[in-house]
């Protein structure tokens, strides 16, 4: 397990997991065990959107219940808000939308936030106060009176983020928030969570859509039957030279046909005169040390590197190596 990444030192750590593991017991007699989280560390920081990936069964949504309490640990330590995970006091700061949560079919969309508002310990007068600030925040501004029996599975999600918000909570937890949302609505929700960032909200997020994930978080965990592949930073999880894989390298020099192509390594392709003395060509596969090597050899013959980059997985790709690696392991 590679070890995590710390929040930024000048934040407060909001959530805080030590080796926490989970055990199900099934079966005749409870005699089956499941190993739903296997030793997990992590931490998020204030003010931080983190984002939790892994395939279906990796652990994901109990490490989510084990915060909230709604599922007790087997062994290992968690914190929430400083108070250990489960408190009252600190699910009372908590936002959370569910996945594939389920509103009331007689409600609309004012008395299911007057419904959850009351959940949360608000007044009536207190959610009438609020409502329509959030249901204009999450693209509902005109739909406050209508049955949510005619909302589209996409407006049911704005609903349930925004009775996620409705308490001002410090920390929301969105399991899936964007599920069912089309693009110019998860444009939006997007937009939503980086104000809430802004304001100093920490944000600990779970999606399938990887793209999402990439654009919103600052950083990420990914799980695989119940621990740690890797976390931290997207742009340093993405970054998987010399992890999982070699990667494609793209190199500009300058000089003589002969000479570049005496340079190169035997599974470069063919160089791509770009000027008069300037040659782009692209090296499939890799190392770090081999584009060491290569780039000696190219000021060792008198060559000048003009330039030189390194193919960037996307977040899902990274995501997929990992995976694999780990499945090919196991």
């Amino acid at each position: 397990m590679i070890s995590p990444d710390k929040p930024d030192a000048t934040h407060e750590t909001v959530i805080s997991v030590t080796n926490l593991s989970k055990t199900y017991h099934d079966g005749l007699f409870r005699r089956r065990k499941i190993e739903a989280l296997k030793g997990v560390t992590l931490e998020v920081g204030q003010g931080e959107i983190f984002g939790l990936l892994g395939p279906n069964g990796a652990g994901k949504t109990t490490l989510i219940k084990v915060l909230l309490g709604i599922v007790h640990k087997t062994s290992g330590e968690a914190t929430l808000l400083g108070q250990p995970a489960g408190r009252r006091a600190g699910r009372q700061r908590v936002g959370y939308l569910p996945e594939g949560h389920r509103i009331p079919r007689h409600l609309n969309g004012n008395s299911t936030l007057e419904f959850y508002g009351s959940l949360s310990g608000l007044s009536v007068a207190e959610t009438r106060r609020r409502r329509g600030e959030l249901l204009e925040t999450v693209g509902l501004a005109d739909w406050g009176r209508t049955n949510v029996t005619k909302y589209s599975k996409g407006m049911l999600q704005r609903l349930g983020l925004a009775q996620a918000m409705l308490h001002k909570p410090d920390v929301l937890v969105l399991d899936e928030p964007t599920d069912g949302v089309d693009p110019v609505g998860r444009s939006e929700i997007r937009e939503v969570l980086n104000r809430l960032k802004s304001e100093g909200k920490t944000i600990f997020l779970n999606s399938h859509l990887l793209q999402e994930i990439e654009l919103v978080c600052d950083r990420v965990a990914i799980l695989y039957e119940g621990e740690v592949l890797k976390v931290g930073p997207v742009a340093e999880v993405t970054n998987l030279a010399g992890d999982t894989e070699t990667l494609e390298v793209t190199l500009e020099v300058e000089g003589d046909a002969e000479t570049v192509a005496g340079v190169l390594p035997e599974e470069a392709g063919t160089p791509l005169q770009t000027g008069e003395t300037r040659w782009r060509v692209t090296v499939p596969s890799l190392s770090q040390q081999g584009i060491d090597s290569l780039v000696d050899a190219v000021r060792g013959h008198g060559l000048s590197l003009v330039s030189i980059s390194r193919e960037r997985l996307t977040l899902e790709e990274a995501f997929l190596r990992l995976v694999r690696a780990a499945g090919d392991n196991s």
